[in-house]
């Protein structure tokens, strides 16, 4: 009856497997092996109809059961699988842990590097705190060794002692007798220690107001740490960004940072190019070129609006968002932003995002209506009313099958979109969340101002979600800087503070810097990709999540 259940479920057959298991239990010969099929087969049915929580429920084999290897190795796979698809990527490593156990070698090799590619993206506060806890000391070990991973990346001799201190107190961990390739990479990587950093910026012209608060971030970024054997120097890029970096050469530069505009990036990628016999200093560019060719020297640091739509569909996705409904302005920005989205949705969920452009003034309203289903509703009301009279009693239904609404709109267009957002959901509909993006923080910090945007959740910059000395000390320094402003000042901080560390957060995918500017890591090809951090306005105040 077991096996005929498991056939059924093979067949994706539900209904008839789960009668199957019922009929059965009350007479089940209480022998363990039996048992645990019982509740194996009684999981994986529960996971065919989604009810996750419930199969987790069934899985609670006692620990006095001695069952075969076969019976635990599904036992582990099926929760490590149904841990991920709730979303809890700690307990997922840890029942794939326990599964590497059951496995033969080759197996338990695919499993090891399944593990490691979870813990990646982890941060490391986040390792630190469940590694203490023993109860499961082959996870334990995985814990310690992505901790070791991220902490001691930027100092090759520093994380070598620690990996060796690791292997000798977990001489027997899988890990232990073979390290994770990139792991062994960074080993073997030098950081650089540039004593003579070139910076390239447009400091005149008409791109200089632009430029200076990066050209301030960089400055204040050297101040915080100063170092007499290290020196800092701006090159005007104004007259030609390959003139400037011919200049940083000519003047000893060992590290270039910068240019910030894109033309400027792709000039001096082709003038490298069309002379490899001369090999191109390490640089960071301060923005994205396309189609490039990875250069093991060079990194791209750009405070992309499109990679802030990928942030926040990836958060989306976290949050158990199914059915985003988009709300994007009809502009460049907009466009690329709601495409951005939509590529990363596809590829978490396999589903295309519904997507609506907005124009300014009254086309919003109209816009907001019509994909929330207001418009259908009111026709639908305006003929029963032909039909039947006026006096019918009626009130306008919005759509139910969306769980979340992504606002891509500027600042002046948030205080009017949300109110029409607000007033277009009916009373039988309940609310759902509303997410937006930097482009929409308003720069009027009044209580007033913020009151109008309560429940409404928005990805920024770390550093200007939460107050500090330093922030005080930019508004002082400089009253009229916009956010905007405020955000290449921090770029440019992070900028000089990358510089030592790029190298090994290449070679080591999941080494993570928490800059202000988010939490920093670096692509295989150079890219510097951007985790925001996510604030929700609640009575009148932004608060950091």
């Amino acid at each position: 009856m077991l096996q005929a259940a498991h056939a059924f479920i093979n067949q994706s057959d539900t209904t008839n497997a789960a009668q199957t298991l019922a009929s059965i239990k009350a007479s089940l010969v209480q022998k363990p092996e039996l048992l645990a099929q019982h509740k194996y087969l009684t999981a994986r049915v529960l996971e065919l109809t989604s009810t996750y929580d419930d199969a987790l429920a069934q899985l609670n084999y006692p620990s006095q059961w001695r069952l075969a290897e076969w019976q635990m190795a599904n036992y582990y796979q099926l929760k490590a699988r149904l841990y991920q698809l709730i979303k809890q990527p700690i307990e997922q490593a840890r029942q794939l842990s326990l599964l590497s156990l059951y496995l033969p070698k080759p197996d338990s090799y695919r499993v090891n590097d399944e593990i490691w590619r979870i813990l990646q993206p982890l941060h490391e506060q986040t390792l630190l705190s469940f590694s203490q806890d023993t109860s499961t000391p082959v996870f334990t070990g995985w814990l310690q060794l992505a901790y070791i991973a991220k902490h001691y990346a930027i100092d090759p001799q520093v994380l070598v002692q620690q990996l060796s201190a690791w292997q000798h107190d977990n001489p027997r961990h899988p890990a232990a007798m073979k390290l994770p390739t990139d792991l062994e990479q960074a080993v073997n990587v030098k950081p650089y220690r540039p004593k003579n950093i070139a910076v390239l910026l447009p400091l005149s012209g008409s791109r200089a107001a632009i430029a200076n608060p990066i050209k301030q971030g960089i400055v204040s970024s050297y101040l915080a740490n100063p170092d007499d054997s290290v020196s800092v120097n701006f090159f005007d890029s104004a007259q030609g960004a390959d003139i400037a970096y011919q200049q940083a050469v000519n003047a000893g530069a060992e590290f270039i940072i910068g240019p910030l505009l894109q033309s400027e990036v792709a000039t001096i990628i082709e003038a490298q190019n069309a002379a490899p016999q001369n090999t191109p200093l390490p640089q960071l560019f301060l923005n994205k070129a396309d189609n490039i060719t990875p250069n093991a020297d060079q990194f791209f640091f750009a405070l992309s609006p499109t990679d802030e739509a990928i942030d926040a569909a990836q958060k989306l996705f976290k949050d158990g968002i199914e059915k985003p409904l988009l709300l994007a302005s009809n502009d460049n920005i907009g466009r690329r932003m709601a495409d951005a989205f939509n590529e990363k949705w596809q590829a978490l969920t396999e589903e295309t995002a519904e997507v609506h452009f907005y124009n300014s003034g009254d086309e919003m309203k109209v816009t907001v209506q019509k994909s929330l289903g207001v418009i259908d509703s009111k026709e639908r009301i305006a003929r029963i009313k032909a039909l039947l009279g006026n006096q019918i009693e009626a009130d306008f239904r919005s759509r139910r099958d969306i769980d979340a609404i992504y606002m891509i709109s500027s600042s002046q267009d948030l205080p009017l979109l949300k109110p029409f957002i607000d007033v277009n959901f009916s009373v039988f509909a309940q609310p759902v969340p509303l997410y937006t993006t930097s482009r929409s923080r308003i720069e009027n910090n009044s209580r007033a101002a913020a009151q109008e945007l309560n429940n409404l959740t928005i990805s920024d910059i770390p550093w200007l979600l939460k107050a500090n000395a330093e922030t005080a000390e930019v508004a002082k320094l400089w009253p009229n800087w916009s956010n905007s402003q405020k955000r290449l000042y921090i770029m440019g901080y992070d900028a000089l503070q990358l510089v030592s560390k790029l190298a090994q957060m290449r070679a080591l995918p999941g080494y993570q810097y928490s800059g202000g500017s988010g939490l920093l890591s670096a692509a295989p090809d150079g890219t510097i990709n951007r985790q925001l951090s996510w604030g929700r306005y609640q009575r009148g105040n932004l608060r950091p999540l």
